[in-house]
C-alpha cells in the first residue's frame, strides 16, 4: 500500500485525503496553522506536524508527498520534499514563476524522484473526447478558438487568506483558471504571440491583481483565438467553455466547468456515448473544477508501481505557468 503525506491542510487537502484514504495510507499532514493540521490528522488517524522540516525528518517511510500549500509555496515545499528523497504530487499551479518550475524539475532529476503535476480537467469526458478527435484530424485544420471562464469569487473568498496576494496567489489565471490554460495548450498547442488587457473592477481593495481579463492569442500552428475570463459573474459561476473551429467541424465544450458537450457539427463524425463526468469540487462557499483527483491518484500509483506513463508531466506544468506569465507580461506592457 502506497504511503502519503499532505503539506497544507486547506480545502483541497480534504479532497486529497479522501482519495488517499481510498487508495493508500495517509501517514501525516502538515500545516503552520496547528488547528487545521490537527483536524485533518484526527479525521484520518494521521500524525500532525506544524513545520515541513519536522515532517521530513520523522516521516521517512513516506512514498509520496502531496503539496497542497498556497501557490507561492509550491516550489519551496516541492524542492525540499524531493531533496529529502520523496516523490511529489503538486497541486495546480505547479508554481507562479517559470524559474521556480525549472528548479523543481531540476530537483526531481537530481534526486531521481518523480514530480507529478495535477491537471484533473484532462479527465473530463468531453475534454478527453475533443483531445482525441483533434489528434485524429477529424476537425481538419484548426483555424480559431474561444476560451471563456466566467466564475464568481466574492470578497469573502479572499478575506483573511493567502488568496489575492501577489506573493502567495500570483493572479486569477494561476488560482482560478490555470486548468483552462493547460487544456488550451494540451489540445491545440503552444502560443506564439499574445496581447492582453486586464482590470480589477469589483475587488480593488481586496486583491493585488486583476479580476477580469481579455486575451488575444496566435498559436504556433497559426490558429487565432481569445480568452475571456472574470471572477465577477454575478452571484454564481456561469461558464467554463472551449470552442474550437476547424475547417471540417466545430465543437463547443461548456457547462460551468468544461463538463458538457454543448455543440458539435463535424463532417462525417459524431461524438457519442460520453460517460458521465464527476461532480465539481465543492469548497463550501464556492465550487471549483470537476473532481477527478481520484484518476490523478490512480495514475500516480500506476506510474510508481508499474512504470506506467505519467498523465501530466512536470514539463507540461511548466508550460502552463509559462503561458500565464506571457499573458501577464503582455497585459502589463
Amino acid at each position: 500500500m502506497m504511503k502519503f503525506v499532505i503539506i497544507g491542510c486547506g480545502r483541497v487537502a480534504e479532497r486529497h485525503a479522501e482519495h488517499i484514504f481510498n487508495k493508500g495510507k495517509l501517514l501525516a499532514v502538515c500545516d503552520v496553522v496547528k488547528e487545521k493540521a490537527d483536524v485533518l490528522a484526527e479525521k484520518y488517524a494521521a500524525n500532525a506536524y506544524y513545520t515541513l522540516e519536522d515532517l521530513l525528518q520523522h516521516e521517512r517511510d513516506t512514498d509520496v508527498i502531496a503539496v497542497c500549500s498556497p501557490n507561492g509555496l509550491h516550489a519551496e515545499h516541492s524542492i525540499k520534499s524531493l531533496q529529502a528523497g520523496f516523490h511529489v504530487l503538486c497541486e495546480k499551479p505547479m508554481a507562479i514563476s517559470v524559474k521556480d518550475c525549472g528548479e523543481m524539475i531540476q530537483a526531481a532529476e537530481k534526486s531521481n524522484r518523480r514530480l507529478f503535476s495535477i491537471k484533473q480537467n484532462r479527465f473530463n469526458p468531453p475534454v478527453a473526447a475533443l483531445k482525441k478527435i483533434v489528434g485524429e484530424g477529424r476537425l481538419g485544420k484548426i483555424n480559431s478558438f474561444q476560451l471563456n471562464c466566467f466564475w464568481s469569487r466574492k470578497t469573502e473568498y479572499y478575506k483573511d487568506s493567502w488568496r489575492g496576494t501577489m506573493e502567495l496567489d500570483g493572479g486569477t489565471l494561476f488560482t482560478q483558471f490555470s486548468h483552462f490554460i493547460d487544456l488550451l495548450y494540451w489540445i491545440l498547442g503552444d502560443i506564439e504571440e499574445v496581447q492582453a488587457f486586464t482590470g480589477n473592477y469589483l475587488h480593488e481593495d481586496v486583491i493585488a491583481f486583476e479580476d477580469t481579463g481579455v486575451v488575444i492569442i496566435k498559436l504556433v500552428n497559426g490558429a487565432i483565438g481569445t480568452i475571456n475570463y472574470t471572477v465577477n459573474s454575478f452571484q454564481k459561476n456561469m461558464e467554463g467553455s472551449l470552442t474550437v473551429f476547424g475547417d471540417k467541424g466545430t465543437v463547443k465544450i461548456g457547462g460551468q466547468y468544461l463538463n458538457e458537450l454543448e455543440y458539435q457539427n463535424i463532417d462525417g463524425y459524431k461524438i457519442e456515448h460520453l460517460p458521465a463526468g464527476s461532480t465539481p469540487n465543492n469548497y463550501g462557499n464556492y465550487v471549483g473544477s470537476m473532481s477527478n483527483h481520484d484518476k490523478v491518484y490512480d495514475n500516480v500509483i500506476d506510474v510508481l508501481n508499474n512504470n506506467a506513463s505519467i498523465t501530466t508531466s512536470a514539463f507540461e506544468g511548466l508550460k502552463t505557468v509559462e503561458i500565464i506569465s506571457k499573458i501577464y507580461k503582455a497585459a502589463n506592457k
